[in-house]
């Protein structure tokens, strides 16, 4: 039995994050025609079908599904593999800023990694705003930042967008049919504040501010009581924050744009750690519609 090849189980992956074949190919850098063949050379390699027909679109087999949990492991060990091969002999300091959106999830598992297969190099990390983040980067105290994106920079080496969207506690808002929709927003500049804003006055929705915090924490804290909504990601719909349910019937919101920024002398270790960065960072799941 031969093994699979690793192209293929990246092509598989790319497909289980974005839901279409369309958008795998744009992650693995294929046309949709060349993935369908790598997804046809999977299953003869399987000897089980992977995908199905599900209307007009393409959804996992079971067998399928289960690929997919191997195939992740296989390609992390891959990454971890060829990272440790050159990072044991890298040496010195990273300063990674980062945003608070990605203070939990994929970050913890990016870092882990890295200490383990750089363990001679020392990481000191910072979480915070986007604008504080940014000063300190400018000052020279960061040599790697992931923040919210406010306009093209020279020394940008990768740019990712992730979809906003209304969040509520569980039970929604605890004071129902309020005249004015309550927002928890943190104190400007916030590009998550302006877009709940801009696309609240564009529908000519009245609302009022009835929480601001200069931290994320404060303002999830409101919505979690169901003292009102905010807008973020939906990497924070879990646990006591939920999708604002559809009878709140709220507009649109725009993408959350991010950039990851290096400094031109970086050295070695944070150029790998940018590169790892870019490729786990990034919320690649199909958009989840609300109510």
């Amino acid at each position: 039995m031969k093994p699979f090849d690793p192209t293929l189980l990246q092509a598989l992956v790319a497909f289980a994050d974005t839901g279409t074949l369309a958008r795998a190919a744009d992650i693995v850098g294929r046309t949709p025609s060349a993935v369908t063949a790598q997804m046809q050379r999977l299953e003869a390699a399987a000897g089980v079908p992977l995908l199905r027909d599900d209307g007009r679109r393409k959804v996992l087999t079971d067998a399928g599904s289960r690929l997919v949990a191997h195939a992740r492991r296989i390609l992390a060990a891959n990454r971890e593999a060829l990272m440790s091969v050159a990072g044991a002999e890298i040496d010195g300091r990273v300063g990674l800023g980062i945003t608070q959106d990605f203070a939990k999830g994929p970050l913890t598992e990016v870092l882990a990694r890295f200490a383990r297969t750089h363990p001679r190099v020392r990481l000191d990390l910072r979480v915070g705003g986007t604008a504080d983040l940014t000063e300190a980067y400018r000052s020279g105290q960061i040599d790697l930042l992931v923040v919210l994106r406010n306009a093209v920079e020279p020394d940008e080496v990768a740019v990712f967008a992730e979809p906003m969207c209304w969040l509520a506690a569980p039970g929604g808002l605890a004071a129902a049919d309020q005249k004015d929709l309550p927002l928890a927003l943190i104190d400007p500049p916030c590009a998550f504040r302006a877009g709940a804003l801009s696309a609240l006055d564009s529908a000519s929705r009245s609302y009022r501010i009835a929480a601001t915090s200069p931290s994320l924490a404060g303002c999830l804290a409101a919505v979690a009581a169901g003292v009102a909504v905010t807008a973020r990601t939906p990497r924070w719909a879990a646990g006591d924050l939920a999708p604002a349910p559809a009878s709140l019937d709220l507009p649109a919101l725009p993408k959350a744009e991010y950039s990851i920024r290096m400094r031109q002398e970086a050295g070695d270790a944070a150029r790998r750690l940018g590169a790892a960065l870019a490729e786990d960072l990034p919320d690649r799941r199909p958009a989840q519609s609300t109510g």
